[in-house]
């Protein structure tokens, strides 16, 4: 076999090992080895705006990274300096986690010593199978180090990892759950915001990226195999792996950030406006920009690694129209017609966070016609209509599968909560967000959560107001559990999870965003996993816009002289009670009841559901 350089990344061959980067304006480029405590360096060779070095050696196992030199000139999105030690945009392993440091920004400082190394590592491709993953299934996010940090069965070797995943009890639980695919919210390796370490905090969520491909050493200590390994044992019990990935933006952030990878060895990588600052479509200080058809290229790589050694179902992208920015948003953009003729990446989920905060950035409903889509309006709606300020219309419009949004394509995912955001017990128990822990003075999260307290605000003795709480959120998660589309619920939501008020906890890696086990709210628990029963059995039904069937008032009776059928001025109604819709395969009530009225859990309000029947 000869070794060709036709991709980026590091290839292994013959006993020989091939390094290959692109920096399009370096005017030198080395090549790092570190064997032991001595970096050895060597000159890359450029051929257009590739180099390569080759090493007659197979260096797996072995630590490297590059030194560009060239114009350093930040005003000017110029950042080459050769004492900066540069991480490999295709590394698929690191030897450490990154750490936030003022001097990986600062000229003429040599970052060796504070930088992660990449791992020169040749990953086992695992045999590509179909998606377990069907529309209409119930997907569980989790933040892969906070759901099991204190899970009392899991070893305390492993918890946090996603090795720890795979664990029987964590496995059990997603199976009672019917859980048809977990959704990790990102693995790969990141570096925290430079505000946080003088708070004394660190980012919790992962949503800072480096390397798109590398692994967090905390998340994932064993590497791709880790990865692969948990992937195949979920799989085996039936269940899929979609990764929340983050291709929008790096961790460099903005013009005074970090020298670590992309900017120091290809500025081009970053959208620009005309005077050479950075467009800034994400709010993080940078946009990649997937005009640039090396951007591109860059993204189906990495989502080909996934799937080729990891076997996962698919990938939810975070902020996800800056796929389409070049820089406005366009529908047609050229990477979805990449990713739909890709051979791995054509059968897998693919998910959109369909908004960012660029021009235009609201795109819900403009995604290729084979791509599920957040569906923000769902979560807001019904939080809006058992909250009382919505009517029984709106309501039944995102039951029904958004066909406002999207046609008769069902491609809306489906939530009441998710990691940004009140979690769902927070939606019934604060009026306010409540982050000053975050030490921003309570000013960062969204200011309009369309919640209510019940009556207190945060934690209480008061029976009335927990029944109340506890008779909403089974009322809610029962509307969720009949929507036509997608569902996804975020981990702990089915048992009461609370981050305390906290609408915005990407900053709290402790006991704010750790899912509390013991204190689980084991009756609530119970009932999601009997919703989640009843849905299980007729996926096919939730895959579809519901044509059939009747939408009822719920006091009509055409025996008695009253209309059954819902008119259209039944739907925003105020004194409408509620409505019935039924079809051969199964129906459901919602029943407005105004919240000072809600009934205890003995007597939820909300919907009734039938026995589970045969799945049509």
């Amino acid at each position: 076999m000869t070794l060709k350089a036709i991709a980026e990344g590091v290839r292994i061959a013959d006993g020989r090992t091939r390094f290959t980067v692109r920096s399009p304006r370096a005017e030198a480029l080395d090549l790092c080895l570190f064997e032991g405590a001595a970096e050895q360096r060597v000159p890359m060779v450029r051929s257009g705006e590739i180099w390569t070095a080759e090493i007659a050696r197979d260096l797996r196992g072995v630590r490297y990274g590059y030194r560009a030199a060239g114009e350093w000139n930040p005003r000017a999105g110029l950042w080459f300096d050769p004492a900066k030690l540069l991480i490999d945009p295709h590394a698929l392993e690191l030897d450490r986690p990154f750490i936030h440091d003022s001097r990986l920004s600062s000229y003429g400082f040599d970052t060796a010593g504070i930088v992660p190394k990449a791992i020169v590592t040749a990953p086992q491709a695992v045999m590509p199978q179909p998606p377990l993953f069907r529309h209409g299934g119930l997907i569980y996010e989790l933040n892969v180090r906070g759901f099991t940090m204190l899970h009392p069965d899991v070893p305390e070797a492993i918890r946090g990892t996603v090795a720890a995943l795979a664990h029987p009890a964590i496995i059990s639980h997603f199976q009672r759950m019917r859980v048809s695919a977990v959704e990790l919210m990102p693995v790969v390796a990141w570096i925290d915001e430079r505000h946080l370490p003088p708070l004394g905090l660190r980012n919790a969520w992962g949503y800072n990226p480096v390397a798109l491909m590398a692994l967090d050493p905390r998340l994932c200590p064993g590497g791709v195999a880790e990865l692969r390994d948990t992937v195949a044992a979920l799989r085996h019990a039936g269940i899929g792996v979609i990764l929340d990935i983050v291709l929008n933006h790096t961790g460099e952030s903005d013009v005074l950030g970090p020298v670590i990878s992309l900017r120091g060895l290809d500025d081009a990588a970053y959208a620009k406006a005309p005077d050479g600052s950075l467009i800034n479509d994400t709010g993080c200080g940078n946009t990649l920009d997937f005009g640039n058809p090396a951007v591109r290229a860059l993204a189906l790589d990495t989502l080909r690694h996934f799937v080729r050694h990891c076997g996962v179902d698919g990938f939810r992208f975070d902020l996800a129209p800056v796929l389409a920015r070049s820089p406005g948003f366009a529908a047609d953009a050229p990477i979805f017609a990449e990713i739909a003729s890709d051979p791995l990446l054509a059968d897998r989920v693919m998910i959109a966070e369909p908004w960012d905060i660029g021009p235009g950035g609201y795109q819900l409903g403009r995604f290729p016609p084979n791509w599920l889509e957040w569906n923000d309006r769902f979560r807001d709606d019904v939080r809006r209509f058992w909250k009382g300020e919505a009517g029984l219309g709106l309501l039944a419009t995102r039951i029904a599968g958004s066909s406002d949004i999207f046609g008769k394509a069902c491609r809306s995912v489906n939530f009441l909560a998710a990691h940004d955001g009140f979690t769902l017990a927070d939606t019934l128990a604060y009026a306010q967000r409540h982050n000053h822990a975050n030490g921003e003075g309570n000013r960062d999260g969204h200011g309009e959560n369309f919640s209510w307290n019940n009556g207190a605000e945060g934690p209480t003795d008061d029976p009335s107001i927990l029944a109340r709480r506890a008779a909403f959120a089974r009322a809610m998660l029962g509307t969720l559990f009949i929507s036509t589309g997608t569902i996804m619920l975020t981990a702990g939501d089915e048992f009461g999870r609370s981050q305390r008020g906290n609408n915005n906890a990407y900053a709290q890696d402790n006991p704010i965003t750790w899912i509390d086990w013991q204190r689980r709210d084991l009756a609530l628990e119970r009932h999601v996993c009997e919703l989640s029963a009843w849905r299980s059995a007729m996926i096919p039904v939730f895959e579809r816009f519901p044509e059939d069937g009747a939408w009822q008032r719920l006091d009509g009776d055409a025996a008695h002289g009253r209309e059954a059928r819902m008119q259209p001025a039944d739907w925003e109604n105020p004194q409408t009670p509620g409505f019935v819709w039924q079809n051969a395969a199964y129906g459901f009530t919602v029943r407005r009841v105004p919240p000072q009225a809600v009934p205890a859990p003995a007597a939820p309000c909300g919907n009734r559901l039938p026995s589970a029947p045969s799945a049509p």
